[in-house]
Order: structure tokens, then C-alpha cells, then sequence
């Protein structure tokens, strides 16, 4: 079509000016210029909706491992979908960068944690080490969430994790710290910012009381929410959270996956567990069995998507794939291979949702980067001699000095039944180590694994251990003990260690690295394009509002 007109607006120049060459080859070139310049489309550079999704702790090495996993692996869940993640199709049909995530400014740190990093996600601007929703100094700064709700857009929040937790905090509430998650609960619900509330948590959303006081308990049931999601406050007062949110803002209710299915509501708080939601691998269980009782991190997303698409001013809506992180800080890496799986099933149903709009951006990245992953070859199981038919063998078997990793790794690591957490409860399930011996360790990582450990592997997990505070062990670690700073938690890093060899696994840390972290944007081409670069989070956060006209 373009070519045709300017086809004909050149012979029209022609018949009227055949007889100056100069003047009609200058006057070709400017109605050319003119006709390109009505025919093309406009560059698209605003949405109506912005779709930001997090995989905490979600570095380069992580998604390596779900890409390797779902092209490569011999039993891959990909193998049906022509093992092509959901990620990896916002790649081909988006642009994907990098980002530097360190608390940035002019007090700034090497390493960032998810308060700060999801802070200035959110803001667009430097904030300080475990702070939620403030700047470096302190100051409360209004969210990407937060402004978008005064534009007349509707806002959610998504996570497997707390819905107090960290990142999903850091959109709608400010604190001076983290950890103050009973005062991040009340804001959540009073300030009318948010209308999908979707992720565990519950805890500190009931009074302080509820394991004793029959009647509170009863207000809960009556709301629908069951004993297994109320059965522990991390209250200090008799607010209930929950009831205010219905009575007082206006929230419907949700407690499991049938109750969330069946909501038609506008502005919806779900609270499916009383802490963390289940893992990846007990999904992936219940999913076999078909008797899951809390929603998948996919199904919070389509809800979250149906209800706050309604308004037609459009949405800003966070998801938070947050195991991930929880997997790193374990040193389990079958368990980090199942929650990006969980997580890439919900960027499947987002991707599936936005395919064919061009009035929504979708930004996939991560926080920062968890344990320092890696596969690495080893010098143990070297492989054994093999001949090769090449005709530049030269007659010599092909043997490789080192082990460099099966393929058949991978599907171990899928086939995973439990977390390392869950080993360390077969163990013990009042975590007291100071008994526990090396037959029980190596019991409970065989049953609960796909791993078989000696009893002298077993034996390092608890051989030497330093007390705490609480005289409970905390595990001995002869190098690096410096970077495992949860306490009995870190068991879980020992248990790591002793089957290391058999996954062709490292780990660096028990915390978290300063390494950036991919990021991926899907939507118009004058919106995403700006994101193939390094940048820094602050800047992804700019460039977001900037697409939502909200600077």
C-alpha cells in the first residue's frame, strides 16, 4: 500500500514537472517523505496497563536452569509445547535486558535484599537496605501502585509467598522496616490502594489470641476462613484484620482455591495459608492427585487479571513468583527447578492473556539473584571411555578429564519430593538436631530425594555443630560460614553439600549476590524497546510509569 502511493504521487510530480530534472528528483524526495509519513503507524508509546512479574531471586544462573530444564532435560513437562517456556516466547516476541539491583544512591550498598529492591521497583527511586516503601532518607514515596490507583486504574498484588512479605509490601506500604508485617497488613487494607490482595500470610492478619479465644475463632469461621489458615497469630494486639477488610473496606473474602474460583467481587482479599503458600513441589503433588485446596500461583494471576481488566481506565498489577528465593537461600535446587516452574506457568497465562493487545506492557524480571547457583563439572563419576565414529579420533577413545553434568540431572531434580526443609523436619520435627544421627539424615534424604548419601556424607550435615542462642545446633560451615546467617535453617546448605556431586551443583552463598538480573518486556515496540539495556532497577521502575503517563 505504501508503495503504490508513492508510485502515484511520483508520476503525478512527473507529468507536472518533466522538464526540470533538478527540481522534480527534489520534489519526488519530499512528497515521498509526506506519504511515508501518513502511512506509517504511530509508535505506541503509553499503555493502558502494566503487568510487572517478579521472580525473587531469579538471576541469569536460575533461568538457566528452568531453559535447560524444559529444552534438554530427557523427561521434560516442556516436551509437549515444543520445550519452549513461557519466558522464553516474551523473548523471541519482546526485548530483554539486563539490571543492576544494589541499593543505589549516594548511601548505597553492594548487595540489595527484597525490601529495598522491590522499593525501587516501585518507586523509581534509591531506597536503603530492608526499608519498605521509603527513600534513602527515610522518606515515604508514593508507588508506581499507589499513583497509578490515583489515575482511576484498579491495582493488584500477587504472591506465593506473604502478602506482607517484602516485595508485594514495598507497592503498597511504608515502613521502616521489613519485618513490621502486622502494620504492612493494616495498611494493605486502609488505604483503599489495593483492590486484589491475593497470598498467604493470614497470620498477621487475626488477633493475637486466636489459638485460645473461641469466639474470635468463630468470627473467622463465619467469614469461611478454615482452622489450618487461622491457627497461628503474629499479632501483639486483638485487631482482626481480616473482619475490618470485609466490614470496614469493603473486600470480599477468599480462603482456597474454591472460594477464589467462585468470587465474582471487584476488590477481593485472599488469604490462603497462615504463612507461605506451598511450595512447588507440594503443588506439583497435589497437582498429580488432583486435590489442591490452595490456588497455584497461575490461578491467583487469571483472577487477579479478570477482575482488575474490568476497568476500563486500565490496571497495574505486581505477581510474585517468591520461593524461588526461598529454594536459593536452601541451597536446594530441586526445589528452585519446581518454583520456576510454578512461575513460569503463571507468565504462561499472563503471555496468553496479553498475546494480542497492544494497550498492555508485561515486564518480567527479578529482585536479585539468591545462593550464588551454578552447575559446574567435578572430577567425580568421570565418565568412562567411549569410542566415536568422527574420522578425527585418530583411532583414540573420546574420555573427557572431568564429569560435566548428565542431562539426566535435570529430571532428578524435577523428580524431587520434598524440599530440604521437609528432610530436615523427617529428622527432627521440633528442628533439635543435637541428637540427630547420620542413619536419619541418610534416611531422610533418600526417601524425600532422588539421592543416596553414605553414611560418612550423612554424618557432615550435624558432625560439628556451634550451639545458639536457644541451645539448638546451628550447622559448622569450615568455609564461607560468614554468608549462612539463618541460623538452624542453614542446615538445609549441609544437606546441599552432601549431595552436591550428584547434581553437578555450587553454591557461593546463603544469602544473596550483587549479579544483575535478566529482564524481559513484552507489549508495543515503542514501549518495550527502551528495556534491551543495562539499566538499574529505579530506572525499570521510570520507564513503567512513563508508560502508564504516570511521571
Amino acid at each position: 500500500m505504501k508503495k503504490k502511493l508513492i508510485t502515484l504521487a511520483v508520476s503525478a510530480v512527473l507529468l507536472t514537472a518533466c522538464n526540470d530534472d533538478t527540481k522534480t528528483v527534489e520534489v519526488i524526495k519530499e512528497v515521498e517523505k509526506e506519504v511515508i509519513k501518513e502511512v506509517a503507524p504511530t509508535p505506541v508509546t503509553s499503555v493502558k496497563n502494566v503487568i510487572l512479574m517478579i521472580g525473587d531471586g531469579m538471576g541469569a544462573q536460575q533461568v538457566g536452569l528452568l531453559e535447560e530444564y524444559a529444552r534438554r532435560a530427557p523427561n521434560s513437562t516442556y516436551n509437549a509445547r515444543g520445550n519452549q517456556t513461557a519466558l522464553s516466547k516474551l523473548a523471541d516476541a519482546g526485548h530483554m535486558g539486563l539490571s543492576l539491583n544494589a541499593p543505589h544512591g549516594e548511601n548505597g550498598m553492594l548487595v540489595t535484599d527484597s525490601a529495598c529492591s522491590a522499593t525501587q521497583l516501585a518507586t523509581g527511586m534509591a531506597a536503603g537496605s530492608e526499608m519498605i516503601g521509603l527513600d534513602e532518607q527515610g522518606n515515604i514515596v508514593e508507588t508506581i501502585l499507589e499513583k497509578a490507583k490515583k489515575a482511576g486504574k484498579a491495582t493488584g498484588l500477587v504472591s506465593d509467598t506473604r502478602i506482607t512479605h517484602a516485595t508485594p509490601a514495598a507497592f503498597a506500604a511504608h515502613q521502616p522496616h521489613r519485618s513490621m508485617e502486622p502494620e504492612i497488613a493494616e495498611q494493605l487494607v486502609n488505604t483503599g490502594m489495593v483492590d486484589v490482595l491475593l497470598s498467604g500470610g493470614a497470620r498477621v492478619f487475626i488477633p493475637s489470641d486466636i489459638k485460645t479465644d473461641e469466639a474470635d475463632q468463630k468470627v473467622l469461621a463465619d467469614l469461611g476462613m478454615p482452622a489450618s489458615v487461622y491457627k497461628k497469630s503474629k499479632r501483639n494486639d486483638d485487631k482482626n484484620i481480616v473482619l475490618a477488610a470485609k466490614e470496614q473496606y469493603g473486600y470480599a473474602l477468599a480462603f482456597d482455591k474454591a472460594q477464589l474460583q467462585n468470587s465474582d467481587a471487584d476488590k477481593l482479599l485472599g488469604l490462603f495459608a497462615n504463612s507461605g503458600m506451598d511450595d512447588g513441589i507440594a503443588y506439583k503433588a497435589c497437582q498429580a492427585n488432583n486435590s489442591c485446596t490452595q490456588p497455584s500461583l497461575k490461578e491467583m494471576t487469571v483472577k487477579a487479571l479478570d477482575i482488575l481488566s474490568k476497568d476500563e481506565d486500565g490496571f497495574f498489577l505486581m505477581i510474585e513468583g517468591g520461593q524461588i528465593d526461598w529454594a536459593g537461600h536452601a541451597n536446594d535446587a530441586g526445589w528452585m527447578l519446581n518454583e520456576l516452574l510454578k512461575f513460569d506457568e503463571a507468565v504462561e497465562a499472563v503471555h496468553e492473556w496479553v498475546k494480542d493487545r497492544n494497550d498492555t506492557l508485561v515486564v518480567v524480571t527479578a529482585d536479585h539473584e539468591t545462593g550464588s547457583f551454578g552447575f559446574s563439572y567435578s572430577n567425580v563419576n568421570k565418565p568412562e571411555p567411549v569410542s566415536l565414529p568422527g574420522d578425527g579420533m585418530n583411532n583414540r577413545d573420546y574420555k573427557p578429564n572431568f564429569n560435566f553434568g548428565s542431562l539426566n540431572i535435570l529430571d532428578n531434580l524435577y523428580e524431587q519430593k520434598g524440599t530440604f526443609f521437609d528432610v530436615m523436619g523427617a529428622v527432627n520435627a521440633d528442628t533439635d538436631y543435637s541428637n540427630s544421627t547420620d542413619v536419619q539424615w541418610q534416611k531422610a534424604i533418600e526417601e524425600l530425594t532422588p539421592y543416596t548419601v553414605t553414611l560418612e556424607q550423612a554424618d557432615k550435615i550435624d558432625e560439628s555443630y556451634k550451639v545458639g542462642a536457644d541451645d539448638k545446633p546451628l550447622p559448622y560451615f569450615n568455609d564461607f560460614s560468614e554468608f549462612y546467617v539463618y541460623g538452624g535453617e542453614d542446615f538445609t546448605g549441609k544437606i546441599a553439600r552432601a549431595v552436591a556431586s550428584q547434581q553437578n551443583v555450587v553454591w557461593g552463598t546463603g544469602t544473596h549476590t550483587a549479579a544483575p538480573v535478566p529482564v524481559y518486556a513484552f507489549g508495543p515496540e515503542g514501549v518495550t524497546k527502551q528495556f534491551s539495556t543495562l539499566q538499574h532497577h529505579v530506572d525499570i521502575s521510570n520507564k513503567m510509569m512513563a508508560a502508564l503517563e504516570l511521571k
